[in-house]
């Protein structure tokens, strides 16, 4: 018989892996490294530490989808029919897995209710199929089951990603609710300009907190947002353009067993490169649900829009 601390030991490790599979910045089974873009040939010493590495491919979706509601079953829909409810955010041909709601209400296979809240700038579900309570489970290729507390019509849908409805509790919804808010103030207090009151960067090798850093839209993922749209990504863009700190990001197809990456991943920040099994991840969002309670997750940073978090961290893993 096995160890009893054995087996608890072993869904620790294959966490680790899922988890700097879907989220880490660099690792050992990748697909071969393409050439090398630098971001602006006629820059000067200081920016040209800062590269994007890779080259990205084709991101929109293109197979059949699939979405579990709880005591509904199982729909299947087709990508290329789902329209987003925030053209604000996102380009034609994207959208959130709210928007597949949305889709199958339009469809007539369900009934959905929902209203867009100013305060929260997120869609809310009144009920579905007559029942309130409602939130999500999801994440993409290569990942499992995780705790999120991301803004369902912010969540961007990619081919191969499990995605379940699910019922929640009205305390619950009301706590991520009420960090929704915070954000929207602490924009609305800044004027819009989204201003993040601590970013930690804990590296290999040196950590570096920086206050109130003010994070602007790159457009990095051009691709799927709309311009001027501002991800977590930007907190480490924004920070080398200040003079902060210089980075390597590095485009990935796919990661190990995840099939179905197509993103950046910040590979280098300063003299920290990931190597082998060792890279960095992030978080970000509200002190409330730091890391596992919600803000540490699957979603790549340069596809994670923010609004105004009270942090984003990024930190260095190894397993």
């Amino acid at each position: 018989m096995l160890n009893t601390k054995l087996l608890l030991f072993i869904p620790i490790i294959l966490l680790l892996v899922v988890f700097t599979g879907g989220c880490s910045d660099g690792q050992d089974q990748v697909q071969e490294a393409q050439d090398e873009e630098i971001l602006d040939p006629e820059a000067d010493a200081s920016e040209e530490e800062n590269r994007i590495l890779g080259e990205m491919g084709e991101t929109a979706s293109a197979l059949e989808g699939e979405i579990e509601i709880e005591t509904l079953g199982t729909f299947f829909f087709d990508t290329g029919a789902v329209q987003t409810v925030r053209d604000d955010i996102f380009k034609d041909g994207y959208f959130s897995i709210f928007d597949v709601l949305v889709h199958l209400e339009q469809e007539g296979r369900v009934e959905l209710d929902y209203y867009f809240d100013e305060a929260m700038n997120t869609y809310v579900i009144t009920d579905i199929n007559g029942r309130a309570g409602w939130w999500y489970d999801a994440y993409y290729d290569g990942g499992w089951r995780e705790r999120s507390v991301f803004r369902m019509d912010h969540y961007p849908y990619k081919d191969a990603m499990t995605l379940r409805i699910v019922r929640s509790t009205e305390d619950y919804l009301n706590s991520v609710y009420a960090t929704y808010r915070d954000e929207v103030n602490r924009r609305s207090e800044n004027e819009g300009r989204i201003i993040v009151p601590e970013v930690i960067i804990e590296g290999k090798n040196e950590t570096m907190v920086f206050d109130n850093v003010e994070v602007k839209a790159h457009n990095l993922r051009s691709d799927m947002f709309q311009p001027g749209v501002v991800t977590a990504i930007d907190t480490v863009l924004s920070l080398a353009e200040q003079g902060q700190l210089s980075y390597d990001l590095q485009w990935y197809e796919s990661i190990g067993t995840a099939g179905v990456v197509k993103s950046y991943w910040v590979n280098r920040i300063n003299d920290d490169v990931s190597e082998g099994r060792c890279g960095f991840v992030y978080e970000a969002g509200d002190e409330e649900f730091f890391f596992f309670r919600g803000n540490h997750n699957h979603i790549p940073s340069d596809i994670r829009v923010i609004n105004s978090p009270q942090y984003v961290k990024y930190f260095w893993i190894c397993i």
